[in-house]
């Protein structure tokens, strides 16, 4: 629906959808927008282990995407790929959310890197390397990635659950919720942990702070940024996973 030929159509689609609820339109827009659906899953499973059914996240993305054509109202003045984009990606996160997707045996990886990270910082007094951990475990260095790389989003997850829960607790008696708003000491962690992040990105070296800004800012994908920095895909994917070692260790001390 991008040809100039095609917008009447689109219009007709969707004021049958809206004032009928008609059958056909709404199986034509949600193939229409499905694309959207595959975008967010691609970028969301990036980070998640490989036991992780993408299927599962297209079914949880199609549910974000079918509940944004129910409540989509054409006269407010956003568009729906906006709308719909915010609907599919949090439909994905909270089923993530809901379903306890990281496997055990990387959950053990993950302690033991941590156990070692904690070590290793204590004994020089500095933030360490994945090639140090590494070292100190005495397994590859691109291991020590993959599995920071792949555990870095249940962090994410994680600090979003406890603020999703803090919120809920510290709501009293017949208090009216500001979903817009942060309270004082939510923005004040906020800033200090973009502050945190934004200096470590200056420490990347010159091409992870290219994939992590094209990928997290320009979002684009890791095929899209190999194409630009005429690399393969996995060594995109290396990149990225040795920057999200460094980002993780900043995150962990929000948890």
């Amino acid at each position: 629906m991008t040809s100039s030929s095609s917008v009447v159509e689109e219009q007709e689609t969707w004021k049958k959808w809206h004032e009928d609820r008609d059958s056909e339109a709404g199986d034509i827009l949600l193939r229409a927008y499905m694309p959207l659906v595959q975008y967010h899953v691609q970028r969301i499973s990036v980070g998640l282990p490989k036991n992780v059914n993408r299927d599962e996240l297209k079914s949880l993305g199609m549910l974000g995407l079918f509940d944004a054509l129910e409540k989509f109202e054409p006269e407010r003045d956003l568009k729906f790929d906006t709308y719909a984009s915010f609907r599919i990606r949090g439909a994905i996160l909270d089923g993530l959310r809901k379903e306890d997707w990281l496997p055990r045996s990387l959950r053990e990886k993950t302690k033991r890197i941590e156990t070692a990270i904690e070590k290793l910082e204590q004994q020089n007094l500095r933030t360490v390397s994945s090639f140090e951990v590494a070292e100190e475990l005495g397994i590859e260095e691109d291991e020590v990635n993959s599995v920071i790389s792949e555990s870095f989003f249940a962090n994410v997850l994680s600090i979003d659950e406890d603020n999703r829960d803090n919120e809920n607790k510290e709501k009293i008696g017949y208090t009216i919720e500001d979903k817009k708003g942060l309270s004082p000491e939510s923005e004040i962690v906020q800033s200090e942990l973009h502050k945190e992040l934004a200096e470590v990105i200056t420490e990347l070296n010159e091409k992870e702070q290219l994939v992590v800004s094209l990928f997290y800012f320009e979002e684009m994908t890791f095929t899209e940024i190999g194409q630009v920095l005429g690399l393969s895909t996995s060594r995109i994917s290396q990149i990225h996973s040795k920057a999200l070692f460094r980002l993780r260790q900043v995150l962990k001390r929000y948890l």
